[in-house]
């Protein structure tokens, strides 16, 4: 495969019919009202010089390359920024043109350093183009007197450099950060000849507000902006579009290669979540993939006591079916069971979850779902009927008000968390809860209209206080409810009850009944308004409950089944979209249908030839739980690292050391390989070939950029075990694997590898009636036929503040890190990220005597743990905040057993603790290497 070069035609596309006629070069082009010159001219095959301007960015006209002669204008307009008129007649080259932009060039390269031949963009840089294009030979100003060319150049990012002496100050990467990215980290300082590029204040890309996007450096046209990979392994000559493998928002790269080497990921134009942007994690941070500490054979041991013995696959698999096989005859058919991950493929997520049904015999399966996103699935399909998100990513470009709720998207979704920022720089007002006060709060040119700042727990008191003002003020979509919904008039009488008051709850959430009363009044007034929301909802013991919460206050006001409106979780992991709906669940067949359905049950006993349970396997609690007991007694843990993402810690390695055969399959030893008995090596995306689903239900290819490292594909050794246990399962290829989920499951039916490279991704349901998928869910109707109203009934936590106990621990993420850190923490990126802290109000620390960067105790009723504190007035007085990416603080050592009551998804975010000065800072050192201690 070749090196993809997709088109730039110069500035956006602009919406609409093609109506305005015009002639460029003797070539009539139709396009929409709005669009530039050069616009129409490349989309009719002709090609204007130019430095300035690219489609991802609107026109700025700087550079003057791009000037054409127009009949019946005077002099030479910049084609950028000349919009079409019907008739207008364009000749793009004639004499005075070509002088007229040899001069310009001329006066680029005179300041330019000639070193194009050791260049690292030698072959990839628009300067040396257009120097070409326009048939520069000479340079009649010679290289003498004053220029830039000893300019310093900047190397504090991990990933990039700045050679300032290659800047040609067109502003690309300037435009790049503020209106595609939003941060505005960039700026021209100066004016005239001194003009240059300048980070923040002046100071370098690290101690600016840059969020090493790679915005900047994909836009600038010399190499001003060059990655450092480019630098060290030359130009890339080949490309695979593939999807990237950390969060639910599923952007679209172009891995670019040499030979069978990684150079870089570049994010693809056609991408439709991205469409061509990307973060710090999936544009940078993929060099995890060829880390050292990868293991990349199987692995044996009797004892988890005894060292590790490097074995071969015919030998690791037939170990793990005897000891499956030996263990169920033992303690009965229940007593084994699996795990599946929410970073693997579909496919091979589908493989896991059918050697569990049809080789174990049972439906102990279960995905890291349950401890994030289960309620999302539960509360939407008992509102709604499908345990999705309603919209595509696209559509809060048309929203006018937008809630987010329990979710940080600028850490957690940074691609999605520019589209919104976008929105909100054109006018669309935000309406933010969360007890911490995120960066959306108050951002360059963001600010939130309400910043609801509730106290943790209290979610379904405040979207209960939200109903009711919508019901007792009059703002209900009466309309739509008739046309739509059901069981709305005994959900109206609940929610109208007095104790749903905003003033009624204030106490009980602490924001105040005017702030809750306006925000209420902003969304239900809005013609278009979404909500986004986050673990900050699900992870929670009303979870569900909270999901139906937002699901009821969506259709009161008519918010669903058009764009710019609608429910809309975002997701954590890259495919725990996928994994849910792969049938990972245990007591869900693929595509959400119970077990205890016999018509569908009969569909894969069918096809799979095993005679399947109707009864409801185990959830991981209960696998926990029943370990201890003595009961359950065996697990294959597919991608998961459970003893640190699950909470505590105690419990779920009491658990694990309780088992006789716990066989872990991943890219790294990690937490949970301390317990294994069995360790399989995994394959990284770059050597997957399946499908990923993102949040918004789109079904992204996952292409492999090289063959597996460990010499099989991950459904091939699951296949091999189901095998090695009697049972026949065998594909020759993943496609194979999609093919039998669309036979299958109804939502894809009419997916397959081949329509994903025909038309790039599409959404589920994709069936007869949907062919082209379905990017807004519920248009003319629920998936359950009309809306069910449900009464949310606010129940407090269990887990209370104490005097032993007295602050309220919440937990999440960071930008720069992700979930429980194996992938990111051996990359550049623990230059932001090398330990997690605990932030705490000035406040608290004051009154426990702790300083900014102080050693501290963390403690609560299950458990203790040790980190440094950041004093932070952004944390309300009584809650303090953790992430989880480093197993050295191990902050799931704290968190407690309960739980959502529907889903048993854990309530991280709630846990009463206490915070002690341990010892000071210079006694202990900060973690200095990408790999925590103990990682090895």
């Amino acid at each position: 495969m070749t090196l993809i070069k997709e088109p730039d035609h110069g500035t956006p596309a602009r919406p609409g019919e093609a109506t305005v006629a015009v002639e460029i070069d003797g070539t009539e082009v139709l396009v929409p009202e709005g669009t530039s010159v050069m616009r129409a001219a490349s989309e009719a095959g002709i090609d204007i010089p130019r430095l300035c301007a690219t489609d991802s960015l609107e026109a700025f006209g700087s550079c003057r390359l791009c000037l054409v002669d127009i009949d019946g204008r005077k002099g030479t307009p910049a084609s950028c920024t000349t919009p079409v008129t019907p008739g207008m007649k364009v000749r793009t080259q004639t004499p005075r043109l070509a002088g007229l932009r040899r001069g310009v060039m001329e006066l680029y390269i005179s300041d330019h350093p000639l070193d194009c031949l050791t260049c690292p963009a030698n072959g990839d840089c628009e300067l040396q183009d257009m120097a070409g294009v326009v048939g520069l030979r000479e340079v009649r100003y010679g290289f003498d007197g004053e220029n830039h060319l000893d300019e310093p150049t900047d190397s504090s990012n991990p990933y990039f450099d700045f050679d300032a002496s290659k800047c040609i100050s067109c502003s690309r990467c300037v435009r790049a950060c503020s209106e595609v990215q939003g941060t505005f980290a960039l700026t021209i300082e100066g004016r005239g000849f001194a003009s240059k590029v300048a980070a923040g204040a002046g100071g370098s890309f690290m101690e600016s507000d840059c969020v090493s996007c790679g915005a900047c450096v994909q836009a600038c046209p010399t190499s001003t902006l060059q990655e450092r990979s480019v630098v060290e392994l030359g130009m890339p000559t080949r490309s695979v579009v593939t999807t990237c493998a950390y969060c639910g928002v599923g952007c679209s790269f172009k891995a670019e290669l040499r030979g069978d080497e990684v150079v870089r990921m570049v994010p693809y134009k056609d991408g439709g979540a991205n469409e061509g942007h990307s973060c710090v994690k999936g544009r940078f941070a993929f060099g995890y993939a060829s880390h050292p500490d990868r293991q990349l054979k199987p692995m044996l041991r009797e004892r988890i006591t005894d060292p590790w013995r490097e074995v071969g696959w015919e030998e690791a698999i037939g170990h793990v079916a005897r000891r499956m096989l030996d263990i169920q005859a033992r303690h009965g058919a229940g007593a084994i069971g699996g795990i599946t991950s929410s970073r693997c493929t579909n496919e091979e997520v589908y493989a896991v979850q059918k050697m569990v049904r049809a080789a174990f015999g049972n439906n102990n399966v279960d995905t890291c779902a349950r401890v994030c996103h289960s309620p999302t699935g539960y509360g939407l399909k008992q509102t709604y009927g499908t345990s999705a998100g309603t919209q595509d990513f696209k559509s809060v470009a048309k929203a006018d008000v937008i809630l987010v709720i329990g979710a940080n998207p600028t850490d957690g979704h940074p691609v999605f968390a520019s589209r919104m920022k976008r929105r909100l720089r054109q006018g669309a007002r935000l309406i933010v809860a969360d007890p911490r006060r995120i960066d959306l709060v108050r951002s360059p040119h963001v600010e939130a209209a309400h910043h609801l700042q509730l106290a943790p727990g209290t979610n379904v008191a405040l979207v209960n206080a939200l109903a009711h003002v919508v019901v007792t003020e009059g703002l209900v979509d009466r309309a739509f409810v008739a046309e739509r919904c059901e069981d709305f008039e005994a959900w109206e009488r609940f929610i109208a009850r007095p104790e749903h008051s905003p003033e009624a709850v204030a106490g009980t959430t602490g924001v105040p009944a005017e702030e809750l009363r306006a925000a209420a009044r902003l969304y239900a007034g809005a013609p278009n308004a979404a909500i986004y929301y986050g673990l900050g909802v699900t992870e929670h013991s009303q979870g569900s409950t909270m999901v139906m919460g937002m699901a009821n206050l969506a259709m009161a006001t008519g918010n669903i089944g058009r764009e710019g409106v609608g429910v809309n979780p975002l997701r954590g992991q890259n495919n725990v979209q996928g994994s849910c709906d792969m049938g990972s669940f245990p007591h869900e067949l693929p595509g959400y249908r119970h077990v205890s359905d016999d018509a569908v049950r009969s569909v894969f006993e069918t096809l799979w030839g095993r005679t399947l349970q109707s009864e409801p396997g185990l959830r991981i609690p209960n696998m926990f739980d029943s370990a201890v007991e003595g009961t359950f007694r065996a697990l294959f843990v597919h991608g998961e690292d459970i003893a640190q993402s699950d909470p505590n810690t105690r419990h779920v390695t009491a658990a694990l050391s309780a088992m006789e055969l716990v066989v872990v399959q991943d890219l790294f030893l990690n937490e949970t390989s301390k317990f294994a008995h069995v360790f399989l090596p995994g394959t990284s995306f770059l050597e997957k070939d399946g499908t990923f689903t993102n949040a918004e239900r789109r079904i992204n290819r996952v292409r492999p950029v090289m063959a597996p490292r460990t010499g099989k594909h991950e459904w091939q050794i699951v296949c091999e075990i189901a095998q090695a246990m009697g049972y026949p399962m065998k594909w020759d290829d993943a496609s194979q694997i999609m093919d039998e989920i669309a036979m299958t499951t109804p939502t894809f039916a009419g997916v397959s590898f081949g329509k994903l490279d025909r038309v790039g991704s599409v959404q589920w349901p994709c069936n007869d009636t949907a062919p082209e998928g379905t990017p807004i869910m519920h248009v003319d109707g629920f998936v359950r036929g009309r809306g069910r109203f449900v009464e949310t009934v606010y129940v407090p936590t269990e887990e209370r503040s104490t005097r032993k106990f007295p602050l309220i621990l919440t937990t999440g993420r960071i930008l720069s890190q992700y979930n429980v850190g194996a992938q990111t923490r051996r990359t550049g990126n623990v230059a932001w990220h090398p330990e997690d802290v605990l932030e705490l109000h000035p406040h608290d620390a004051e009154v426990r005597g702790i300083r900014d960067g102080d050693t501290v105790a963390l403690a609560s009723r299950v458990g203790e743990t040790s980190l440094r504190a950041r004093i932070d007035d952004r944390m309300p007085v009584g809650v303090v905040y953790t992430t989880f990416h480093h197993p050295a603080t191990g902050a799931n050592v704290v968190t407690t057993e309960h739980s959502d009551w529907a889903t048993n998804c854990p309530e991280y975010k709630v846990t009463a603790v206490q915070v002690a000065l341990k010892r000071p800072p210079a006694a202990e050192p900060a973690a200095t290497g990408p790999v925590a201690a103990g990682e090895r």
